[in-house]
């Protein structure tokens, strides 16, 4: 055993149990969180414009700042992309987090001196977690992997501009700078498939032991590394690798495909970072949800979400229930103030706050009114996967209003197979019954003859990455949605 791994133990311990002291008093935690902000935020030019001076509590902050997405946000903004000084937090941010919206094209999230350990030290807590949970130290004393975007960064005025994991990877911890792959160069390499070649060939004799990256950009590289070493699983070539880290997208579609890579199951730990800040992270071994960071510059509040849409309730901490389906609202020391981020999650604990994201408020199927969700269409095709014992590479589904040979519409699911089923209609129809479990909506449009049975395109190899790289999409952040309410996302992937 390494120093490093012998002293990551204790640490560990100490670290989580402190942790965990304000987790499992969470409204109170929360509470500290909101006077901090009002303080801070008060001094702004937001602030004034809102009277933050003036609130005190959950009730009175919802009736002064009025929920935003990035268009509600963009004047302030511009103000401090112009420049000026105390618009949406106190002096100027140290970096402007570029990210892609669906409606808004680019969007430039501040990231502030005092909120970037939010994203650095969240990211630090899940690692320390899964050390003090398992007492697996050992990949600390080995390389590890983040597969991850540019550290060379832009200006947007004179303000520093990139990635959230390009940036973040400026401050890689001085203990690490040894321990941590890709190097600088290869890091810098703009081409994503250039990039992911290099990395191959950096990474082959190395003794990697934690690989971490959105899981279907690390497949790529896995597919790679086997293609260039000539050998059958991943463990052959690394023989430590005992920790995967990923967030981004759920994990389970993905799951068989990079077990059969890997050779075997690897424990993995579940991130849930954001551009807009770090939300929650696994810490638990192999139990549903994820820890909500709600100690360190972030505070929440929860809209309830229904078949028929969202309601307007603006709920704190103090008021949400085990398995209702919330819409995410921040409120953060970078300055974003009643930010609709577009997740939804569901509470599986409350005392300590645990979540999984079931969703993107703007990424659902509701062409008919059945408003099917994220985590319905992935629970359901991982049913059908285990049933058929299949592979998929990747997928995305899409409503069908008009077929072009008349009849019903329908769902149409588009999947690229690793290894495709015996039998395809059969496996269609195992997702669709999968679904009408999860959906009484759905289920009502089928058996009411609304809708017929959803259709599988299939996809061909690489499909969905020539799909995403013509469209600027191939890097380690992007990630393909995983169901829209119309068909721009999969015009061409047939």
């Amino acid at each position: 055993m390494s120093l490093k791994s012998a002293f990551a133990k204790p640490y560990a311990r100490l670290v989580t149990k402190a942790v965990m002291q304000r987790a499992m008093d969470p409204v109170r935690t929360q509470q500290k969180v909101l006077r901090k902000l009002l303080r801070q935020g008060a001094r702004t030019a937001f602030g004034k414009d809102h009277r933050l001076g003036l609130v005190h509590d959950h009730a009175a902050l919802i009736k002064a700042i009025p929920l935003r997405d990035y268009e509600g946000l963009r004047p302030y903004v511009e103000r401090v992309i112009a420049g000026e000084r105390d618009v949406l937090w106190p002096g100027q941010p140290l970096y402007l987090c570029k990210t892609s919206g669906t409606t808004s094209g680019a969007k430039y999230i501040p990231i502030t001196k005092e909120s970037l350990p939010n994203h650095i030290g969240s990211a630090r807590r899940a690692l320390l977690a899964y050390v003090a949970r398992t007492g697996n130290a050992d990949f600390v004393g080995g390389k590890m992997i983040f597969l991850q975007g540019s550290p060379v960064l832009d200006k947007k005025g004179a303000i520093p501009m990139g990635r959230l994991s390009g940036i973040v990877a400026n401050h890689v911890p001085k203990y690490l700078l040894k321990n941590r792959l890709p190097s600088y160069a290869v890091n810098t390499i703009a081409d994503w498939e250039t990039k992911v070649d290099a990395i191959v060939d950096e990474t082959l004799r190395e003794d990697m032991r934690l690989i971490s990256g959105i899981p279907a950009w690390v497949q790529m590289y896995f597919e790679r590394l086997l293609a260039k070493s000539g050998k059958r699983t991943v463990r052959e070539v690394f023989p430590n690798f005992s920790l995967f880290v990923y967030g981004g997208v759920n994990y389970q579609p993905y799951r068989s495909r990079l077990e059969a890579l890997i050779g075997g199951k690897v424990p993995a730990l579940e991130l849930f970072p954001a551009s807009e800040g770090f939300i929650a992270y696994q810490d638990q071994s192999e139990e549903e949800g994820m820890l909500l960071v709600i100690d360190n510059g972030i505070y929440f509040e929860f809209i309830p979400q229904s078949g028929a849409g969202a309601k307007t309730e603006r709920l704190s901490l103090a008021e949400v229930q085990v398995g209702v389906n919330y819409a995410l609202v921040l409120h953060t020391n970078a300055g974003l103030w009643g930010y609709e981020i577009g997740d939804t999650v569901r509470f599986i604990s409350l005392s300590p706050p645990r979540v999984v994201v079931t969703g993107r408020t703007k990424h659902f199927t509701s062409a008919f009114g059945e408003h099917v969700i994220g985590e319905e269409v992935e629970g359901a095709l991982r049913d059908a996967m285990h049933a058929m014992r299949c592979e998929v590479t990747e997928f995305t589904m899409a409503p069908q209003l008009s077929p072009s040979g008349g009849g019903l519409p329908y769902h149409e699911w588009f999947i690229e197979f690793a290894s495709p089923p015996a039998d395809l209609s059969q496996f269609a129809e195992r997702i669709d019954t999968a679904l009408q479990t999860r959906n009484p909506y759905y289920k009502d449009l089928i058996t009411g003859s609304v809708l017929r049975q959803l259709v599988i395109t299939a996809v061909p190899r690489g499909g969905f990455a020539a799909w995403m790289k013509a469209r600027g999409m191939n890097d380690a952040q992007s990630k393909m949605p995983r169901l829209a309410n119309d068909r721009k996302y999969v015009e061409g992937l047939g």
